[in-house]
């Protein structure tokens, strides 16, 4: 098979594919943006108490604590 039939078969098959893609909706990729956020937030928390915590843990060892 020559380089240029391999090519356009190639394209072909991708093009193929590419019609069976499911697009989310609208509202489906506002809830999934939404939800997101909301989990950034939460481990943003989550971490920023875990920090503090072995922070005043690493104070407290090294007698700096108050």
């Amino acid at each position: 098979m020559k380089p240029v039939t391999r090519g356009i078969k190639f394209f072909k098959q991708v093009r193929q594919e590419a019609e069976k893609v499911t697009w989310p909706t609208r509202k489906e990729t506002v809830t999934s943006t939404i939800m997101v956020f909301i989990m950034v937030v939460l481990a943003a928390i989550f971490f920023f108490l875990a920090d503090q915590l072995v922070s005043w843990v690493v104070r407290l060892v090294l007698g700096m604590g108050s």
